[in-house]
């Protein structure tokens, strides 16, 4: 119990520390969401007054509380660019995002999993290093790089979707993940290939157990052992490397947008802070760091669920 409060009050100051300092960046860089409305030709009086209506005008301290405390309370703040809530402008954003996430989430598992167990079970044979040479060719390239070929070749070349044409959920269902399934394959072969020698790493090792030997001098089949032993046991470094391997996979994603022009989380963050939007800018910021925190302190959790001979001192 003392573990987890330790872990929540670590979540909740490093959640404050990201925040502020995100805040604390936006008055360190020259000019504010005023002189970037206006532009250059604004007379000064015409920017003190916007400034005034914005609230940037304030002391710094005064700023943040008051984001903080509407934060804390549900509320995100307004944009300056949009004219509307943060949390109305992040919805239909976030869920493209945490569509794209998921769906490269579910191909790493898919591809990853039945590769590695595959490579552990052959371990040393020849398609067992061809497919780790491949593998090692994935994990070279970045995610951003892949989406480029991508869209290079199923893109222009074999037209299986459009560029830049990006069609919404509520347009056509099979449209939306259809457009979503290059970026997502972009993002999930890397991470595929890395999650794929960890798992073959894991099997070869837990074959060389004598538990394994031990089953197999009584009789019992290998693929019964590999299963019901090996697999229970290997599993347990790759469960933990999938979820602190999420957030990764959402920064990713948020690269991945800007190569197909999709328009998640990604591209409202390049835009915000280029426009000094930072009601914006810090909501993403907080929710990114919270996922990081959280997932960690998931991994931990599941560490324990799946193996329970491991405690967290």
């Amino acid at each position: 119990m003392r573990y987890y409060l330790r872990k929540l009050i670590t979540l909740i100051i490093t959640l404050f520390a990201v925040s502020l300092l995100a805040f604390l960046a936006f008055q360190i860089v020259p000019g504010d969401a005023a002189s970037r409305i206006l532009g250059t030709e604004a007379t000064p009086e015409t920017l003190a007054a916007l400034r005034h209506q914005m609230g940037l005008d304030r002391p710094m301290l005064v700023q943040y509380g008051d984001w903080l405390h509407s934060f804390l309370f549900g509320g995100m703040g307004d944009s300056y660019s949009y004219s509307m809530s943060v949390k109305a402008l992040l919805g239909p954003k976030v869920h493209i995002t945490f569509t794209l996430t998921l769906m490269s989430f579910l191909m790493i598992v898919l591809i990853s999993i039945p590769l590695g167990i595959w490579q552990g079970k052959h371990a040393g044979e020849a398609p067992d290093v061809a497919a780790g040479v491949i593998g090692q060719i994935f994990m070279s390239v970045p995610s951003f790089f892949l989406g480029i070929v991508f869209t290079l070749v199923f893109g222009i070349g074999l037209k299986l979707f459009t560029q830049g044409q990006f069609i919404n959920f509520d347009q056509s269902p099979s449209g939306f993940f259809g457009y979503l399934f290059f970026p997502a394959l972009a993002i999930a072969l890397p991470k595929a290939a890395q999650t794929a020698k960890l798992l073959r790493a894991s099997v070869v090792r837990e074959l060389q157990q004598d538990y394994v030997r031990t089953a197999r001098s009584r009789g019992r089949r290998f693929s019964s052992v590999l299963v019901r032993h090996v697999l229970r046991n290997a599993m347990i470094p790759v469960v933990t490397f999938l979820a602190m391997m999420i957030p990764e996979i959402v920064t990713g994603s948020i690269i991945v947008e800007q190569v197909f022009s999709i328009p998640g989380v990604g591209r409202l963050l390049l835009s915000s802070i280029l426009s000094s939007d930072y009601p914006v800018v810090l909501a993403i910021v907080v929710m990114l760091a919270f996922l990081v925190v959280f997932m960690n302190f998931l991994a931990d959790v599941l560490y324990q669920r799946i193996d329970p001979r491991i405690k967290v001192r």
